[in-house]
């Protein structure tokens, strides 16, 4: 099934997943355009989809407690397929789609982390890193686990959106001196020349 079959969402709201994942027994965090606006603590833009992040350690975890759920792996280049029950997806799979099974839209997105030694790894360029125990942004008003703003803000960096494009003008003033920096840095070590160098 390609992805341009799959357009159908009713995204669960942060505060849904919470409840969906409270006893999950993992480590999970909102990312995408909801963690950014859970960051500022507002709604800056409507979101079509809801992503939640994961470590690709915990993914049978996570299989086992959707149990009822229909679960696609994303194969690159962007092709879904039932993920079996008991199944370790490949490397290259970083983006699994869920729904309850008899729905015909999909609820929520499961992205894969990678981590190495309790480093969380920049798929990208492994040479950004860092420790999994930095990577969880202050509590927001929800009380949702979130990734941290510059670490999802590096992933929008790469072929940005017009959303995307919006999220950083939305965040990028409201980043502690730190959090900036760090995104500085990362920018320039794997892209040099990216043009949200000149806005950070």
């Amino acid at each position: 099934m390609g992805l341009e079959e799959t357009r159908a969402w009713d995204p669960l709201d942060p505060t849904e997943v919470a409840a969906l994942l409270a006893d999950v027994g993992c480590r999970w965090w909102i990312a995408g355009g909801w963690a950014l606006d859970l960051y500022l603590g507002r709604q800056t833009r409507p979101h079509a989809d809801t992503d939640v992040v994961v470590l690709r350690e915990d993914l049978p975890t996570v299989q086992r407690h959707l149990d009822g759920w229909t679960l696609m792996a994303a194969d690159p280049p962007g092709t879904l397929r039932d993920w079996e029950p008991g199944e370790e997806l490949p490397s290259a799979v970083h983006d699994v789609w869920c729904r309850p099974r008899g729905s015909e839209a999909w609820s929520l997105q499961l992205m894969v982390l990678d981590a190495v030694d309790d480093q969380w790894v920049y798929r990208r360029d492994p040479r950004v890193r860092r420790p999994i125990a930095t990577i969880t942004a202050p509590p927001s008003s929800a009380g949702v686990p979130v990734l941290a703003p510059e670490i999802q803000l590096l992933h929008k960096s790469h072929g940005p959106r017009p959303k995307d494009e919006q999220d950083l003008d939305a965040v990028a003033g409201h980043l502690s001196p730190e959090r900036r920096a760090w995104l500085r840095e990362a920018l320039r070590l794997t892209d040099p020349g990216h043009a949200w160098l000149a806005r950070l």
